[in-house]
């Protein structure tokens, strides 16, 4: 009896990750670790336009290729996440609040825009912060990024939400997005809030990466009864975050929201329930060579 020949053929999946500069990227080990531990032909691939330099295909023609040779779907990141959406057929309505999308699906020959990010900070926030209080926080980015936080921090019922950003005109730009809501939500310049005591902050920004060290505001407006959270994951430990610990905040790191992103982005691929701390796991299996060099944006 040949019983390879009697074993069911393996479900196949081929999705990808389009961005810039994203070859250390955490994501395709995440999603086809979870793949194969659900018994599927997974296979992640990553688009990098860098590689290409000016010859690169637009973003339009890489989602026309990728449909065409029969991908589940991408992952967008850096700097297409708002470039894409015009190429999209439909957007949900986390995207289209959010303004961009990092996860497209292609169904029934539609391509159809998510963003991941917005249920990834949520999700992780829900977790990692549950009872912590909730009343005003403070937002530094007002990014695509942040964006998509500031939606998140929303939905888990932030009372008032304050969003400072170096570009005051981007901030006031994304708290205008909330004017109807029941969230006060409102911009402020850096030296607006210096007299103001928060529930929580929010690090968004790109400052306290490896390559963008420091900190993103001043550490005196830091208290021990502050809750302070970084959507930064290299290095995980950011020096807002090591501030913040010092005194004795309680802290959240950028891992819960890039591994609830990839949670969500596996499940609209699939169609199937992902298992969130097998997910994590593989994310803190990296060492430091292989951590992402793309930032928040």
């Amino acid at each position: 009896m040949n019983r390879t020949a009697s074993r069911p053929a393996l479900r196949s999946v081929l999705v990808g990750l389009v961005g810039e500069n994203i070859q250390r990227s955490r994501t395709p080990r995440m999603h086809m670790a979870e793949g194969g531990r659900q018994g599927l032909h997974y296979t992640y691939t990553l688009i990098d336009t860098a590689h290409r330099g000016a010859g690169a295909p637009s973003i339009g023609d890489i989602l026309s290729c990728a449909k065409l040779f029969g991908f589940a779907g991408l992952n967008v990141t850096y700097p297409f996440k708002q470039a894409i959406m015009t190429h999209l057929d439909d957007v949900d309505d986390g995207a289209a609040r959010v303004g961009a999308v990092n996860t497209v699906v292609f169904r029934d020959g539609r391509a159809i825009g998510y963003n991941t990010d917005l249920w990834g900070f949520a999700q992780a926030f829900r977790f990692e912060m549950a009872g912590a209080p909730n009343r005003s926080v403070l937002q530094l980015g007002a990014g695509g990024a942040g964006s998509a936080v500031a939606n998140a921090l929303v939905e888990c019922g932030v009372s008032e939400l304050v969003i400072a950003d170096i570009d005051q005109g981007r901030a006031e730009q994304l708290a205008g997005r909330f004017a109807s809501g029941e969230t006060h939500v409102r911009a402020a310049r850096h030296g607006d809030f210096a007299d103001m005591v928060f529930d929580g902050i929010v690090n968004t920004t790109p400052v306290g990466m490896d390559k963008s060290p420091g900190l993103p505001i001043d550490p005196d407006l830091l208290r021990r009864q502050t809750w302070v959270a970084d959507i930064v994951y290299f290095p995980l430990e950011t020096a807002l975050l090591a501030k913040a610990r010092a005194l004795g905040c309680r802290t959240m790191s950028g891992a819960g929201m890039a591994v609830f992103q990839a949670v969500k982005a596996f499940e609209l691929f699939t169609g199937l329930p992902a298992d969130a701390d097998a997910m994590r796991v593989t994310f803190e299996s990296f060492g430091t060579e292989n951590s992402p060099v793309s930032q928040p944006g």
